[in-house]
């Protein structure tokens, strides 16, 4: 599948659902979507007429606040008919704000509340460990969520128990919901860090589908320690007026915003 095509069209959906629902997070969003694409459209083994299959890959959204562009990318990937989409964030819909995975097929893990995503995913490679299992366990986690100590305690264990089916993916955009994450707690050292609890550690930038797929590829052979992917990524990427603005991490595109928001991005499509 074309994956720059599928992160065009989550673009796009993810405007149109956070404008028609009034949600926030679309900042959040936007800089994560080539990620998901490449994950949904290229990298991991799924099935969306078999969302439960036990061979299935994992996938699991940490940073829960950008449940938009995973309900969108499950759309486009056939998990569930694309009219749902325009149902986020509304009374009576089962797309909440925060992803959820009630009634929503290929959903493994209700996110929200920071720093649980990769201690569950942790666990789960290790059951999988301990069972034999194939599958892999991808985690997409903020940069403004390794303030929760509850990762770091995850990533402690992933790396003692040489867990090589778990793939941590951080969105490394540099701002957290009031200001950049360098003035709220540094993180950098970040590399560094994981290389300390005994984790392989590939940087690469986050919108560039190649050097993703490369990354993803590597970590897939790894076989004596988890994986930590840092991907550079831009806040509000592909929509000019968003880009790196904090804003957006809480305002919804309405309005003329909205309009010119939608017409660069069926510029950039076309």
């Amino acid at each position: 599948m074309d994956t720059i095509g599928f992160a065009a069209r989550l673009r796009q959906n993810v405007v149109r659902m956070t404008s028609v629902g009034k949600s926030s997070h679309v900042g959040s969003c936007l800089s994560c979507i080539d990620i998901l694409a490449v994950l949904y459209a290229k990298v991991m083994t799924i099935d969306p007429k078999k969302p439960t299959w036990e061979e299935r890959d994992r996938f699991i959204l940490s940073k829960g606040h950008a449940g938009a562009a995973v309900y969108a990318a499950l759309a486009e990937a056939n998990f569930f008919p694309k009219e749902w989409l325009m149902t986020h964030y509304q009374d009576g819909s089962n797309l909440s704000g925060h992803v959820s995975h009630k009634g929503i097929p290929g959903v493994e893990l209700s996110t929200g509340s920071l720093g649980h995503g990769l201690p569950v995913g942790a666990g789960m490679a290790y059951s999988a460990k301990l069972g034999q299992q194939k599958h892999n366990v991808y985690v997409l986690l903020s940069d403004g969520e390794f303030d929760e100590g509850s990762n770091w305690e995850a990533i402690h264990f992933a790396g003692h128990h040489k867990l090589n089916k778990l793939i941590a993916i951080i969105d490394y955009n540099k701002l957290q919901s009031l200001a950049s994450t360098e003035e709220t707690l540094g993180l950098e050292p970040f590399k560094a860090k994981f290389i300390a609890f005994r984790w392989n550690v590939i940087e690469v930038d986050g919108h560039d589908h190649a050097s993703l797929i490369k990354a993803f590829t590597k970590a897939q052979q790894v076989s004596d320690a988890p994986t930590c992917i840092i991907a550079n990524t831009v806040k509000g990427k592909g929509v000019s007026f968003m880009e790196n603005k904090v804003l957006w991490h809480y305002r919804s595109p309405q309005g003329d915003e909205y309009e010119k928001a939608m017409r660069e991005l069926e510029e950039h499509q076309a």
